[in-house]
């Protein structure tokens, strides 16, 4: 069994107590290795390694050009290690090798695109409306950065944070989720191979009570973003009000998927299915409200239900299983404890609705793909984050009756809209409360575009070129030409 260490100031150190412990195979429901119980101490001595570094360090002289060297080279590396840390990651949260490896692969994307954009993100010139004035604008690094990860997609969410705040010229501090931690310290040692100084890529693993909160509540970090539930994000925007940090939270969801009556109804089942099924429910983006056209209800239905049913539950390093097992035994009894909910309320099940079993599967947290239909929107299992392969599928009759259900939620991150109407492909992305809108796909995502959510999905934008805004203080800077001494000094200017 492999013992990990924490990644401080560019070297593996042992945690300051001493202690470890198991992250599971979700799979076989085994430990498979060891990870460092990170404390306070260790926060507080990888954030004032980041503070040394990002401030008075190399990263520091080094030219924006520079910077974005290294990064591209991390880029080049996560490619050529792509399948090692995908098989370390399904081996961490179970999620299909197809899915992780997949997202492996596009990993790099972000670190060549912010590598890139390093030297392009200028200040401005202003025209002052005062005689005898230069005055122009630079934009400089908040400080640095505590990237306190989600469970379900550990190094995707690590490029998603991480190259935008090292294009802004920040150094990091990451605390990975406690059940997947192994990937992002495996990742660790390919920025020090990169280039990337010591010190300005850091990770601190263990608990949030005693990491996390630790990295939070710092007076030496400048700016959280976190990824997670809506209930703890509330918590750290709370915490982090306190000292007034930068914050950025990428949270929950609800998510609408909503079919007309026109759509191409092969695409749309498939994208009902990808949306809420394909990574066993367990994404942020889910699209586990299915809103259905009544016109079109009973033969939509019958489609997803054939998709549903072809599913083969199992080892989620087989490339041809599409359902793994839950992540943690936690959200595995949520998970269930939904389901009986849902049925107590009056949802009909149609499929699934209780643990799986058979040829293939062990560990004992598996789900059957579970489809519920004869929902109400104001039913908990509507309204309230699953987070599992759970499908409830709600009935309208007219479009604004579709928009009015969708946006009928606390969550606002994502939504999806299958149609042939270009006209309203285009009307109704405007009036869903959403802050990304596919239009006949789902579960697209880009470097390019920006992600995050609206109400309680969130505060703050990840990916795209505003992302590296979000780390970032704007300078003013004025410089008087002027040679007479003001008439008045107690008066400004």
């Amino acid at each position: 069994m492999k013992t990990y260490q924490l990644y401080i100031n560019g070297q593996y150190v042992d945690p300051a107590n001493g202690e470890w412990f198991d992250t599971i195979d979700p799979y076989r429901g085994e430990a498979w290795a060891k990870i460092p119980r990170g404390s306070a101490a260790d926060a507080d001595k990888a954030v004032k390694a980041a503070n040394e570094a990002m401030w008075r360090g190399p990263w520091a002289k080094m030219t924006a050009s520079a910077r974005g060297k290294v990064m591209r080279k991390l880029g080049d590396l996560v490619a050529a290690n792509a399948e090692r840390l995908a098989e370390i990651e399904v081996r961490d949260n179970g999620k299909l090798m197809a899915e992780m490896l997949g997202q492996l692969r596009y990993h790099p994307e972000w670190w060549w695109y912010f590598g890139g954009l390093v030297d392009k993100l200028e200040g401005g010139l202003v025209p002052i409306d005062k005689a005898d004035t230069f005055a122009y604008t630079t934009h400089e690094p908040v400080g640095v950065v505590a990237a306190l990860t989600a469970w379900n997609s550990p190094l995707l969410f690590v490029a998603w944070k991480c190259a935008a705040a090292l294009a802004a010229g920040c150094a990091v501090v990451v605390k990975p989720s406690e059940f997947t931690s192994a990937s992002t310290l495996e990742f660790a040692a390919l920025t020090k191979e990169a280039g990337i100084p010591d010190g300005i890529f850091n990770v601190v693993t263990g608990f949030g009570p005693e990491a996390g909160s630790a990295l939070i509540s710092h007076p030496g970090v400048a700016k959280i973003t976190f990824t997670g539930s809506d209930t703890t994000g509330a918590k750290v925007y709370e915490t982090v009000a306190r000292s007034l940090k930068r914050v950025s939270l990428e949270l929950g969801g609800k998510s609408p998927n909503i079919v007309f009556e026109d759509a191409d109804l092969t695409a749309a089942a498939a994208g009902a299915i990808s949306g809420i099924f394909a990574a066993t429910g367990q994404t942020c983006i889910a699209g586990s409200r299915l809103l259905v056209q009544s016109s079109i209800k009973e033969k939509f239905v019958a489609r997803v239900l054939e998709l549903a049913k072809s599913a083969k539950i199992g080892d989620p390093m087989q490339a041809d299983t599409n359902v793994g097992p839950i992540t943690t035994p936690a959200q595995y009894k949520k998970v269930l404890d939904y389901i009986d909910i849902a049925k107590a309320e009056g949802a009909r099940c149609l499929l699934g609705g209780k643990p799986a079993s058979g040829e293939g599967i062990k560990g004992g947290q598996f789900v059957e793909p579970t489809i519920f239909t004869d929902v109400d929107n104001t039913m908990r299992i509507a309204r309230e984050e699953v987070f599992g392969p759970v499908l409830s599928i709600i009935s309208f009759d007219t479009e604004e009756d579709a928009i009015r259900i969708a946006n009928d939620t606390i969550y606002g991150l994502a939504a999806g809209i299958w149609t042939k109407d270009l006209a309203r492909a285009i009307r109704v992305p405007k009036q869903l409360r959403a802050g990304t809108v596919w239009v006949n796909t789902y579960r697209a995502i880009s470097y390019m575009m920006p992600f995050g959510g609206m109400k309680f999905s969130g505060v703050g934008r990840e990916s795209g070129i505003d992302a590296a805004r979000e780390y970032q203080e704007t300078k003013s800077v004025w410089i008087s030409t002027a040679t007479d001494v003001p008439a008045n000094p107690f008066v400004m200017r």
